[in-house]
C-alpha cells in the first residue's frame, strides 16, 4: 500500500472503533484474517503447547489485547520485542443512573473519562456506543452496540445571554454538562412518575437488587439499545455505553497532508501496531524470539484496573510464553507508543525551542529525564539503526522546564517488567479534543517503523547491549 492507501485504511479503523471493545473487536476481526489463533486465559497453556511460527493473541474484559507471534528458531530465553499502546480516549460515559428530565427535554447523566478537553464536546452531533449485556438461553452475553445517527447534543448558552462567552467558557461539571436527547411527553411523564414517591411494598418475586435498567434510564434510550441489538427490553440487563461525534474521521488539508479525527490518541498505535506485526509475518520462519503487540484499556485514568497497562496482563501472558522468564526479560525490549505533541504554529511558544516535532515528519521519541518517558541513549541508538536502515524519519520532543508534562504505560511497565523501554509515538494538534488532527504521511511511517522493529530487534538487540 501507499501513504494514501495506509491513511484511508486507518482512517475506517478508527470509524469503525467509537469504544475500547469496538478497537479490540477490529484488531481480533484483522487477526483472525491474518491466520492468528485466539487463546483464552482460562484455559491451560504455555509456551511448551505452542507451536513455533505460531500466531495467537488473547483478550481481557474485551477491552483490551495482546497478540504475539512465535519465531521459527525460538529457544527458550529469547527475548520479546514488545510494542505497547492504550485502546481508550478521553470521552463522556453514561451514568449507572441516567434518566433525567428538565424543562421539557429529555436529558441523559454523564460522568467525564479521562482528561477530557470538555468544550470541544459543545455543540456537537452525538451518539452512543459500548457494550451491552443481554440475557440469551440462560446465559449473559455481550453485544457491542453503535448508534450511527445523532442522538445527543451539549447545547452552549446563547452569547447574548452571557457576554463573557465570547472571551472564556466556564461551566459546573455536574450541572452544565447533561446532554439532550429529545423532549419529554406525557408518556415519559407519567412513566417516570412512577418511580418516585414513598417505598411500596414489594412482592418477594418482584425483588430486585439492583433496580433494572428500565428503570435506571430513559425508556426511549433502552427502547433504541433494544431495536439496535434486535433484542426485547427485558433481555438488556447492564450497559457500559459512552458518547461519539458521529463526525466522521477524514482526510484534510490543501495536499490531503491532514487527517481530522476522534481518538487519534491512541488508536494510532492500535492501527499501526497491528499492522506492524501482521506485515513481519513474512519473516517469521527464520525469525528468533516472540513478537508482541499489547494494548491495554484505561490508559486515560492511570491504568490501575483488571486489565489496564498496570495490571497483571503483560506479565501473566509474558510468563506462559517464558520457561527462562528472568532471562528473557533481560533480552526484551518494550516501545511503548502513545500520541505525541506536535508544534501547534497559534502556540509555538508553548513548546521548547529547539524540541518543536511537527507533522508529517515521522514519529516522535519523547524524552523526560524526571521519568515521565522512559526513554534512554540505548533506546534511541537501537530506533536510530531502525530508521537510519529503513529511511524512516524520525524527531525528537522534550516539555520545556515550565510547563507540565504528561505520562504513558511506559514507565510502570518499565518497571514492572525490568525491560529497556523507549516512548515515542505520532505528533499531533489538539490532543484530548472531540477533534484531533495528525499527519495523513505519518501513518505509513509508524507501520514501517513498527514492522522492521519486530523483523530486525531480535539480531539488533546483541549489539546494543548496555
Amino acid at each position: 500500500m501507499n501513504d494514501m492507501e495506509y491513511a484511508k485504511e486507518f482512517i475506517d479503523f478508527v470509524n469503525a472503533s467509537p469504544t475500547p471493545y469496538h478497537a479490540v473487536d477490529t484488531i481480533k476481526k484483522e487477526l483472525s484474517c491474518k491466520g492468528f489463533e485466539e487463546l483464552k486465559e482460562r484455559d491451560n497453556w504455555d509456551i511448551e503447547s505452542l507451536k513455533t511460527t505460531g500466531k495467537y493473541f488473547v483478550t481481557r474484559n474485551n477491552s483490551s489485547i495482546i497478540a504475539f507471534t512465535v519465531g521459527g528458531k525460538y529457544e527458550a530465553g529469547d527475548g520479546f520485542a514488545i510494542v505497547g499502546g492504550h485502546t481508550d480516549s478521553p470521552c463522556f460515559k453514561i451514568k449507572p443512573v441516567s434518566n433525567r428530565t428538565n424543562e421539557g427535554f429529555i436529558q441523559i447523566g454523564v460522568e467525564f473519562y479521562g482528561g477530557i478537553l470538555a468544550p470541544t464536546w459543545f455543540d456537537r452531533d452525538l451518539s452512543i456506543a459500548g457494550r451491552v449485556m443481554v440475557k440469551e438461553d440462560g446465559k449473559y452475553v455481550s453485544k457491542l452496540v453503535k448508534v450511527d445517527k445523532p442522538l445527543l447534543r451539549i447545547p452552549t448558552l446563547a452569547i447574548h445571554l452571557n457576554r463573557e462567552l465570547g472571551t472564556k467558557l466556564e461551566f459546573n461539571k455536574e450541572d452544565k454538562i447533561v446532554p439532550i436527547a429529545g423532549q419529554v411527553d406525557r408518556t415519559d411523564e407519567s412513566e417516570e412518575s412512577e418511580h418516585h414517591g414513598c417505598k411500596a411494598d414489594i412482592k418477594p418475586e418482584e425483588f430486585e437488587s439492583i433496580k433494572s435498567v428500565i428503570t435506571r434510564h430513559n425508556k426511549s434510550l433502552i427502547d433504541l439499545i433494544a431495536r439496535e441489538l434486535k433484542v426485547e427490553v427485558s433481555q438488556i440487563e447492564d450497559f457500559e455505553l459512552s458518547l461519539f461525534d458521529t463526525q466522521k474521521s477524514c482526510i484534510g488539508g490543501i495536499n490531503d497532508e491532514f487527517i481530522f479525527s476522534p481518538r487519534l490518541d491512541n488508536l494510532v498505535t492500535c492501527y499501526t501496531a497491528t499492522q506492524g506485526i501482521v506485515e513481519s509475518l513474512d519473516n517469521l520462519e527464520g525469525a528468533r524470539g516472540i513478537n508482541v503487540v499489547a494494548l491495554f484499556d484505561h490508559e486515560e485514568v492511570g491504568s490501575k484496573s483488571a486489565h489496564g497497562a498496570d495490571s497483571s496482563f503483560l506479565p501473566d501472558i509474558l510468563n506462559r510464553l517464558s520457561t527462562k522468564f528472568y532471562q528473557s526479560m533481560s533480552k526484551s525490549f518494550l516501545v511503548s507508543s502513545d500520541m505525541a505533541h506536535g508544534v501547534n504554529p497559534n502556540y509555538a511558544s508553548n513548546y521548547e525551542s529547539k524540541n518543536k516535532p511537527q507533522l508529517n515528519k515521522g514519529p516522535v521519541i519523547k524524552i523526560n529525564s524526571n521519568q515521565r518517558y522512559s526513554t534512554n541513549s540505548p533506546g534511541i541508538v537501537l530506533m536510530k539503526s531502525i530508521g537510519e536502515t529503513y529511511k524512516i524519519p524520525l524527531q525528537l520532543f522534550v516539555v520545556r522546564n515550565d510547563s507540565p508534562c504528561g505520562s504513558t504505560i511506559g514507565p510502570f511497565l518499565a518497571a514492572k517488567l525490568g525491560v529497556r523501554t523507549l516512548d515515542l509515538g505520532n505528533p499531533q494538534l489538539s490532543m484530548h479534543s472531540i477533534r484531533e488532527t495528525g499527519g495523513t504521511f505519518d501513518i505509513i511511517e509508524l507501520c514501517k517503523l513498527f514492522r522492521f522493529f519486530f523483523k530486525d530487534y531480535h539480531q539488533l538487540e546483541e549489539t546494543i547491549f548496555v
